[in-house]
């Protein structure tokens, strides 16, 4: 994990998951300090979507444990997580496609503590993205790529998230639809949301990033600055095509 004496906002220690009988992560820890963006790469299967879903509460743990802070969170529900600012925007986007863009929005909101601020947090994203302003009456099933990812990242900030979890957010786009998004996530970063970053991009990831983790079937193999990283043959010849 790295050393630094920066605040962390998130601790994670020796987490062990599986599905039915096959492990996916094995004893991983890393750490997220506040303010920053850090990433996590690494190949389809290494275990960085379940990652980020124990995370968010969204898996059951076997072993490990993961800090907010000084918080033991690795036994509450995904509410209480929400509750606690944790944000994830997941892979795949995972809209409402019979709703419009503002109720997909809406959704983000859905406890009371967040719903009280609702319209303020509404009119924050369609600063962030005033192209979801112009759709916000559009289904959500007959936007772009694009326009989806950035629907599903806008409902993940109406949760007002100290921790914003982002999944592969440029997957499948046109490249300069992954330069906007990309854009975007340095623009919410520089909001004061602290990012943990799983990316299939590795190049933009390591660009948007200051530190990062390499992730190989449920391990964590490197880690380091992510300009460090950027330059590490065995990153540049696994993952940057070099």
């Amino acid at each position: 994990m790295a050393s630094d004496s920066r605040e962390k906002l998130l601790t994670v220690e020796n987490l062990e998951m599986s599905y039915g009988a096959v492990q996916v992560l094995w004893g991983i820890s890393f750490s997220v300090n506040k303010g920053e963006v850090t990433c996590i790469i690494g190949s389809n299967g290494a275990g960085k979507t379940t990652t980020l879903n124990a995370i968010a509460g969204a898996g059951r743990i076997q072993d490990g444990r993961i800090l907010l802070g000084k918080e033991d969170i690795t036994t509450l529900s995904a509410q209480a997580r929400v509750e606690r600012r944790i944000s994830l925007s997941p892979e795949g986007r995972r809209l409402w496609p019979g709703m419009s863009v503002e109720e997909n929005l809406l959704m983000g909101c859905f406890l009371p503590a967040f719903r009280k601020r609702a319209g303020s947090n509404l009119a924050r994203i369609y600063d962030l993205f005033p192209r979801l302003k112009e759709r916000r009456h559009q289904m959500a099933n007959t936007l772009s790529g694009g326009e989806q990812q950035m629907c599903a990242i806008g409902r993940a900030l109406m949760s007002e998230p100290q921790l914003l979890l982002l999944d592969e957010p440029s997957l499948g786009l046109a490249p300069l639809l992954v330069e906007e998004i990309f854009r975007m996530i340095r623009e919410i970063a520089a909001q004061g949301v602290t990012i943990l970053l799983v990316g299939e991009n590795v190049n933009y990831t390591l660009q948007v990033s200051s530190y990062g983790y390499v992730m190989e079937v449920g391990r964590i193999t490197l880690e380091g600055p992510s300009s460090t990283l950027a330059n590490n043959e065995h990153v540049r010849r696994a993952y940057l095509g070099m």
